[in-house]
């Protein structure tokens, strides 16, 4: 295989590293005093943001084909068609269309930490500019959902 920076002789072109475009990546992790079949299930709950995972943060949330659509808390409505949900590892990765982000792809995966759960949630991105606000906005999902699920087991 070619790196970035070694000639691609079928196509005629060259590739570099300036060809491609820098993606802002967000890592964000929280520890959950619950177990992880319990945090899984109601992460894997596609239609139950709203109920289950972070009521508040998300006021709705509708299954449409493979997507959802979901209200946030502060009035913003976007489609997420869901890439894939991976039971044996515990893995849901989702796209979004609408709001500041021209591209968003997100994966949450459900780790066991000692007798808890570490939730990890990883997020590219463009615009850059957009990093700032979604990553505020992944901190209180993340926030919200450690409350509701410990305040639930």
């Amino acid at each position: 295989m070619a790196s970035c920076h070694e000639e691609i002789l079928n196509d005629r072109r060259v590739l570099s590293a300036a060809n491609f475009v820098r993606m802002a990546t967000l890592y964000n992790s929280v520890f959950i005093d619950v177990a992880p079949e319990k945090v899984w299930d109601a992460a894997r709950d596609l239609g139950a943001l709203h109920t289950r995972l972070v009521p508040g943060f998300v006021i709705d949330t509708k299954l449409e084909g493979d997507s959802r659509v979901v209200t946030f808390g502060n009035g913003l409505v976007v489609r997420e068609p869901i890439i894939s949900l991976d039971e044996a590892r515990r893995r849901i990765a989702w796209s979004a269309q609408g709001g500041a982000a021209t591209h968003y792809n997100a994966a949450l995966q459900i780790l066991p930490d000692g007798a808890g759960t570490r939730v990890e949630w990883t997020t590219d991105l463009l615009p850059n500019e957009a990093s700032g606000p979604i990553q505020g906005m992944t901190e209180q999902a993340l926030a919200v959902m450690k409350k509701t699920l410990e305040n639930t087991a």
